[in-house]
């Protein structure tokens, strides 16, 4: 098991979680950074304080690639001027932090993958989205993942490999937007938001935790990549999709634009936003996505229930 210890930022996560078994089925070692050090867990946790700039070197010693997926979750909370400050602050903070300790430690990670989100885009409407499109608006989802690819690139200018992954919805019955759509789509109802046009880009729980294993193991993998499958949807389909695979038969009802921006302020862009994202070129790494299409992933996301 030498040379394969994957030390996780945001281990216990949505992403994080289903990451580490998928890890240890290939034989890795995964260690979690936690607030508070869990040393006899399936994933040993190690203390990190990112208020207080301190982490256990003891995680540093034995890690030979970091994964960092630490943030403050994106709609846990309405956006408070506090509450922005703590999303990015986390995001990169916890990026900092790493690097600064693996510098201290005079060790060099075989590789840095971080996540970053494609809320660095900004509302890009009907365009298709590469990595090199720059944001499109300067509103607080692209505030905030352009702070955290500043800190990413402060990781990159160390010469260490580095490879940041653009998030999109990530699919799981677990949590995330796929639990909230399906409640509704059980009783036979459902929505979409304003007029149910705008591009959602998705990925499969396993297809993103793969994508991370894929960059961990391709020494060639550097640089960004769009982690979202290669068939976005539209809203108004990607719900019926959804009650498809449920099979269920629902009736949709629209919830207006500005009915949602009244309920969730700025928060609203994320599900208004629309984001038709390319996976050219992470596929061109050689990436295969075991789930491209929207029916087939929720159906097995289901069937398994993950």
């Amino acid at each position: 098991m030498s040379n394969k210890t994957v030390l996780i930022g945001g281990g216990t996560g949505l992403v994080g979680s289903r990451l580490s078994e998928l890890l240890e089925a290939k034989n890795y070692e995964v260690l979690h950074l936690s607030r508070k050090a869990k040393p006899d867990a399936r994933f040993p946790a190690y203390a990190w304080d990112l208020k207080n700039k301190t982490i256990d070197e003891e995680a540093i010693q034995k890690a030979d690639y970091i994964i960092n997926l630490a943030g403050a979750g994106i709609v846990d909370k309405r956006w408070t001027a506090s509450r922005k400050k703590v999303i990015i602050d986390s995001r990169v903070d916890g990026t900092l932090l790493l690097k600064n300790a693996f510098q201290k430690a005079g060790k060099t990670p075989k590789a840095f993958v971080s996540a970053s989100a494609i809320g660095y885009y900004g509302n890009t409407g009907e365009d298709l989205v590469t990595e090199e499109t720059p944001p499109a608006d300067n509103r607080f989802l692209s505030q905030s993942c352009v702070a955290w690819e500043k800190a990413i690139d402060e990781v990159k200018a160390t010469g260490w490999r580095t490879a940041r992954l653009r998030i999109s919805i990530v699919l799981s019955t677990k949590g995330g937007a796929l639990e909230k759509i399906m409640l509704p789509l059980k009783a036979n109802i459902g929505g979409y938001f304003a007029d149910g046009q705008q591009w959602y880009s998705w990925i499969h729980i396993d297809d993103i935790c793969n994508l991370f294993i894929h960059a961990v193991e391709n020494e060639d993998v550097s640089g960004t990549f769009n982690a979202a499958a290669p068939y976005p949807e539209r809203n108004k389909p990607f719900t019926q999709k959804v009650a498809s695979a449920m099979n269920k038969t629902a009736i949709l009802a629209p919830a207006p634009a500005f009915a949602m921006r009244l309920a969730m302020g700025e928060m609203a862009d994320t599900i208004l936003n629309s984001n038709r994202i390319s996976s050219e070129k992470v596929q061109a790494t050689g990436f295969e996505f075991q789930f491209p299409k929207l029916e087939g992933a929720v159906r097995d996301l289901i069937a398994r229930k993950i």
